[in-house]
């Protein structure tokens, strides 16, 4: 078993990838992009990590960019006064999930076991953002003919 794969969490790097600033406070669709592009990423470090390619604190970062860019699509939504509750657990059920796995050594075997409950969440959010993409096309609509 490994410490705290969380306790170190270092909240500015990006793992490499280009991060879209959004165009406003309320951007959706650039907000959305970013998670989407996220959680690519954490399954992409997972499996790095599961050959010894990746460390316990690149997952742990590319957890912490797929935090901010969860709550950067929450208030994106949030802006167009759109609740996303159904899918408030995302961060909190990848975190448990996570620190399970990391607290394995790693291996192919691992991954295998611990992957498809990060899928499963990470499809939750997905239903949940699908879900309210009609309310949002909806907002601006509106905003767009009045």
């Amino acid at each position: 078993m490994h410490s705290q794969p969380f306790s170190h969490m270092n909240h500015t790097q990006t793992n490499g990838w280009k991060r879209q600033p959004p165009r406003s406070a309320g951007d959706v669709p650039t907000t959305v992009k970013n998670l989407l592009v996220a959680t690519k990423q954490l399954q992409e470090v997972l499996g790095l990590w599961s050959v010894h390619q990746a460390s316990e604190t690149e997952v742990s970062n590319t957890y912490v960019t797929v935090g901010t860019e969860f709550n950067t699509a929450v208030e994106a939504f949030a802006h167009h006064k759109i609740n996303l509750s159904e899918v408030h657990s995302v961060p909190k059920d990848l975190r448990n999930v996570l620190e399970q796995c990391l607290g394995e050594d790693p291996s192919p075997r691992t991954l295998a076991i611990y992957m498809p409950e990060v899928r499963q969440i990470l499809r939750t959010l997905l239903q949940g953002l699908r879900s309210k993409q009609e309310a949002w096309r909806a907002v601006t609509v509106r905003r767009n003919v009045f």
